[in-house]
């Protein structure tokens, strides 16, 4: 809808939308009551929770194009659940008891137990604790500022990627440090440097994803297609744009893997991508222009792609620690 898609009856499927968040099943009774679920209620409750405020978040946006200024405000509200399980000391998402009094211990962020006492789905803290896709700057701001929030998503990729536990998760695959590509809540991770102005590194792990999790044999993907999703990625990624927060309208700049990709708007319109002098080793964008005039964003939206044109970028093998920087 907010792309621009419509034929459908919106009214209706927002109350299908609302309707679905407000039922009392999944710990969606839990999530109400406490503000999250609590670890005692509700086994994978960190990652429930995590997902549970995207939705409301989701929620939100149709309730405010709609004018629906109280639902707004409530699911808003209800879509800031992650900061209930955000521990500052450890920098981790954690399983929280229903008083709000203590953290789930011992607490391993390498941890995994697949299904059965899990606070997390498939995967562990160091996997799950970035899915913050509609606040990220609040996520920042809790991480204490942008270097120790970049600091921690470097950790993430190269820290060993022993996985501890009795039960780990099959899952939890195509690792690079901790950060897992073979399972989807991992897919956003790298595009997130932009947020914290360091573009120049998620053009690097871009491309590291690119290079050493997807090859052409038979088992050339690093986990489940899911629905096509990792190959979704791959063709997004190759091409330099990403849905990070699927419903926001707005795709994330990585680095482009051809000298030119086009996307096919209608018969009249298409969007072209260059990409001059890419290379392996020219992975990070110099310059960039949107029909030839001076583009220095991170990001660009659903409706400047429909409109056609070209977005060109100049490739080079050092960062510019200048572009797609704000002030």
């Amino acid at each position: 809808y907010i792309k621009g898609i419509k034929g459908f009856d919106i009214e209706k499927a927002y109350e299908a939308m609302k309707t679905t968040m407000m039922q009392d099943e999944r710990g969606l009774d839990h999530y109400k009551k406490f503000g999250y679920i609590p670890h005692n209620l509700l086994d994978e409750s960190v990652t429930i929770t995590l997902e549970y405020a995207y939705n409301d978040w989701c929620v939100a946006v149709i309730a405010k194009e709609l004018g629906k200024e109280e639902d707004y405000n409530y699911f808003l509200n209800r879509s800031k659940a992650y900061e209930h399980l955000f521990d500052a000391e450890t920098g981790f998402m954690r399983g929280k008891n229903e008083a709000g009094t203590a953290w789930k211990e011992p607490f391993d962020p390498k941890y995994s137990a697949h299904r059965i006492n899990a606070e997390y789905t498939e995967g562990n803290a160091w996997q799950h604790s970035w899915f913050v896709l509609h606040d990220v700057e609040n996520l920042i701001k809790m991480h204490g500022g942008e270097d120790k929030f970049t600091d921690k998503l470097e950790q993430l990729f190269t820290e060993s990627s022993e996985i501890t536990g009795h039960d780990v998760s099959a899952d939890i695959t195509g690792l690079i440090g901790q950060y897992a590509h073979g399972n989807e809540p991992s897919h956003h991770i790298a595009y997130m440097y932009n947020f914290a102005n360091k573009p120049w590194k998620t053009q690097y792990w871009v491309r590291e994803i690119l290079k050493t999790q997807y090859n052409t044999t038979p088992d050339g993907l690093s986990g489940n297609e899911d629905c096509g999703q990792m190959s979704a990625w791959y063709v997004f990624s190759a091409m330099g744009l990403y849905p990070y927060s699927p419903a926001s309208g707005e795709y994330q700049i990585g680095s482009p893997l051809f000298k030119s990709s086009t996307i096919k708007i209608s018969e009249d319109i298409s969007f072209t991508i260059k990409a001059d002098n890419v290379s392996d080793e020219n992975m990070y964008i110099q310059s960039a222009t949107l029909n030839g005039k001076e583009f220095n964003s991170t990001s660009i939206s659903h409706k400047q792609i429909m409109q056609g044109g070209t977005l060109q970028f100049e490739m080079g093998n050092t960062p510019n620690k200048n572009w797609g920087i704000t002030n």
